[in-house]
């Protein structure tokens, strides 16, 4: 998609990142790249686990931000092994929401970093619960 650029710096993040996704039961390796409000990086993979519960890439990244002290996501970018779309599971598209603004953008790459797709929010979970629905400040607005 020509029309949605993916800096150098985070493509190759996000390819690197995802070659660290310890991914023994599913053998598919996903990376997440997320660009805070502040406009620093921050990169997770997946990490299964035994019991088949594990974490996922985009939470991965969430959870570095948030240990950073930062609460807002301008762009998430997630990286699956191949030339599909590997759009964020229903959890980690609340997880994203929970830190989304109407601003924030999700962009689906291939397996090479190239961009399939980009979402919206409110395209990726329309309707969404958050926030606001508990009287609540944070979140998308």
């Amino acid at each position: 998609m020509s029309d949605i650029q993916v800096p150098d710096d985070v493509r190759r993040t996000a390819l690197n990142v995802r070659g660290h996704a310890y991914v023994p039961y599913s053998g598919h390796p996903v990376g997440a790249v997320l660009i805070s409000e502040s406009g620093k990086t921050y990169a997770g993979c997946n990490v299964e686990s035994a019991n088949y519960k594990g974490l996922c890439a985009e939470a991965s990244a969430i959870a570095g931000m948030i240990s950073s002290g930062e609460r807002e996501i301008r762009t998430i970018y997630v990286i699956g092994p191949g030339e599909h779309r590997c759009t964020p599971c229903g959890d980690c598209r609340q997880r994203i929401r929970e830190f989304a603004t109407p601003e924030t953008r999700i962009v689906v790459l291939d397996g090479e970093g190239s961009p399939l797709k980009r979402y919206t929010m409110d395209e990726l979970l329309p309707d969404s619960f958050g926030p606001e629905n508990l009287n609540k400040t944070s979140g998308m607005r």
